[in-house]
């Protein structure tokens, strides 16, 4: 009897073994039964809904980890909240190195437009910082503080090529440029209104700024002036998913 028992005891321990080691294998997740989680997605086993959680973690290359959570159903049976945060590319106090980028030539109109890409940057940053001490919420202050970095790389190339930084000294909301003055009080009127109308004036100003860019880069050979417009677009695509418009 105890020879019987001990032998039970073990097919008990192995059989438990075993069934540890499937339910945690990936197909088996793939199929939705046992609650597992791989890769940021969460499968509940039966009797939970269908709903899964997936979350979708992407550091910031500039601090930017935000998101706007949305609850979606799984066909149809019970809901599951999916979270999305997108990353720009850079730490918070660090701007894309460019000291081994080569410098080249630029037009006068090239160097003009590389001072405006510089005001547009702080339109983004002044009113994003203004939404966010109204709204109080983390995607305008971590925006915010990414669209500073952008503008530290901007005032790089404009050290580079001897160009007046128009930017200097200038107030949170003041700009050297009419076109940008008016933009800026035109959106800040516009987020004034509540908290959506915010995120689409926050939209609106990077739909702009990446229109602006993809039109700066055309004929522009010097590879640090082309390199921090990549950057930049790459960061106003990723702040337009950010804030969820």
């Amino acid at each position: 009897m105890r020879t019987r028992t001990r032998i039970a005891t073990a097919i008990a321990t192995a059989t438990g073994i075993a069934v540890a080691a499937l339910l945690a294998s990936p197909a088996l997740a793939a199929t939705g039964q046992g609650g597992t989680s791989q890769s940021g997605t969460s499968t509940p086993s039966p009797g939970d809904g269908r709903g899964q959680q997936k979350a979708q973690p992407a550091g910031d290359c500039d601090g930017t980890g935000v998101g706007r959570a949305t609850r979606t159903p799984q066909n149809g049976q019970g809901g599951a909240m999916q979270g999305h945060r997108t990353g720009t590319g850079m730490g918070a106090g660090a701007h894309a190195d460019l000291t081994n980028v080569a410098s080249g030539t630029l037009t006068d109109a090239q160097k003009t437009t590389l001072a405006a890409m510089a005001e547009e940057e702080k339109l983004a940053h002044d009113l994003y910082a203004a939404f966010a001490e109204t709204y109080s919420t983390r995607a305008f202050t971590r925006i915010a503080n990414a669209e500073t970095q952008h503008l530290s790389e901007i005032r790089v190339v404009l050290d580079r090529y001897d160009i007046t930084d128009p930017t200097a000294g200038k107030a949170p909301g003041v700009f050297t440029t009419e076109r940008f003055q008016e933009l800026y009080d035109a959106q800040l009127a516009t987020g004034a209104a509540g908290l959506d109308p915010a995120y689409a004036a926050a939209n609106m100003v990077e739909k702009i700024d990446i229109a602006d860019l993809k039109s700066a880069t055309t004929g522009v050979t010097a590879p640090d002036v082309l390199q921090v417009y990549t950057n930049l677009l790459a960061g106003s695509e990723r702040h337009i998913a950010a804030f969820g418009v």
